[in-house]
């Protein structure tokens, strides 16, 4: 039965550069995505299956566990919002939306692959957070509460899952991906940012990438309930006085 990783969000920047790099190491894929066109290109460029698939529908992504097969024993939901606003500014609905993406979407693809996983030797879930959680930056209330939740939802599955499922959690700073390009496509405003970072640029979905296919596969079988910076340092680092 082949090894497969289910990737929720497999068209995005990092959902789709975390597929390649795992078709590029003989991991079987399976793409989650709203957008069929692309999922239809990405597929075929890397030799992958896919499911259309909206992660505020329960039954999409149950759909999408049943698609990937049998041979399902890798989870990554790679899907997010960026949605900054200041406090005031910020509606009920806003909340909402960015907890149901973010959050709740993860625990519903976790519930639909449980049942598969139970059946695998061994299996593994990975989420994405942000640096915004641990460093606490201005307009960021919503989508920081948002991954806030699934920090605390990977260590609370890592326990519970153990030993058979591993969980863990990647918070990158800002990376040039399609959903960042409000903040990135200014030169001037990408510059900033950039500069506030130790290695003194911004990210790039490939920067991401490797250590997701590592913390997906056998070789970190020891790592479970981690939340590991991919952030330039900006977490931690702070070069200038």
């Amino acid at each position: 039965m082949a090894s497969t990783v289910l990737i929720l969000g497999g068209t995005g920047g990092i959902g789709a550069a975390l597929a390649r790099r795992l078709r590029g190491q003989g991991r079987g894929v399976h793409l989650a995505a709203r957008d069929e066109g692309r999922l239809q290109a990405l597929a075929q460029e890397i030799g992958a299956s896919y499911s259309v698939c909206d992660v505020n529908d329960g039954d999409a992504i149950k759909r999408a566990v049943s698609e990937a097969g049998e041979g399902l024993d890798g989870l990554a939901y790679a899907v997010g919002t960026i949605n900054l606003k200041p406090v005031a500014r910020l509606s009920d609905q806003d909340f909402e939306t960015d907890f149901r993406v973010n959050a709740l979407g993860a625990v519903r693809a976790v519930q639909a692959a449980l049942p598969v996983f139970k059946k695998q030797d061994a299996a593994s879930v990975l989420f994405f957070s942000t640096v915004a959680v641990a460093q606490g930056f201005t307009a960021h209330a919503s989508v920081a509460m948002a991954k806030g939740a699934i920090e605390g939802l990977t260590r609370a599955l890592a326990a519970e899952l153990a030993p058979k499922v591993r969980v863990n959690c990647i918070a990158p700073s800002l990376t040039k991906t399609e959903l960042a390009k409000a903040l990135t496509a200014n030169e001037t405003m990408a510059t900033a940012i950039a500069q506030m970072h130790a290695l003194q640029r911004l990210g790039e979905a490939d920067d991401i990438a490797p250590l997701a296919a590592l913390l997906l596969s056998p070789e970190a079988g020891w790592i479970s309930g981690q939340i590991v910076g991919v952030d330039g340092g900006r977490s931690s680092l702070r070069t200038k006085g």
